[in-house]
């Protein structure tokens, strides 16, 4: 497997982990959304919508967990890519469109780490699928 890999499943592990804690953070006080994230409209914060996001992080980070265990699976790197797509857009969105964010380091975090790991996924591609041509040539 080559290094970049390596460094890529070391990668969505460490994110994986900061997703369960923020997974905790969200289902034990849901204060912690309304006063890192979602700045700008507050009050829009509830037990209900903390609880959905705890989930929708949890389910993220099991994504990620799984991909960094099984890289070469490309279903599953996709999911993965996809988890990172989507959270980009849900955070731009809360910032630019409904404006329930502000750009503070609560949501600059996450939008550089969804960023950063889109362009190393990216870049992944490219070693996924020249590692089974290199495979077989040490094969024959």
């Amino acid at each position: 497997m080559s290094r970049f890999l390596n460094v890529l499943r070391s990668w969505l592990v460490m994110v994986s982990i900061i997703a369960m804690g923020n997974t905790l953070q969200s289902f034990r006080d849901h204060t912690f959304l309304y006063e890192k994230l979602y700045t700008g409209k507050p009050n829009l914060v509830n037990g209900l919508q903390a609880r959905t996001f705890g989930i929708w992080t949890l389910l993220s980070s099991v994504i990620r967990c799984l991909c960094a265990v099984d890289i070469h699976n490309k279903t599953l790197y996709h999911i993965t890519l996809w988890t990172f797509l989507l959270a980009l857009g849900h955070f731009l969105s809360e910032l630019f469109v409904y404006g329930t964010a502000a750009p503070t380091i609560g949501v600059l975090a996450p939008l550089m780490v969804a960023s950063l790991s889109i362009l190393g996924m990216l870049v992944g591609l490219r070693y996924l699928e020249a590692e089974p041509v290199s495979r077989q040539k040490k094969r024959n």
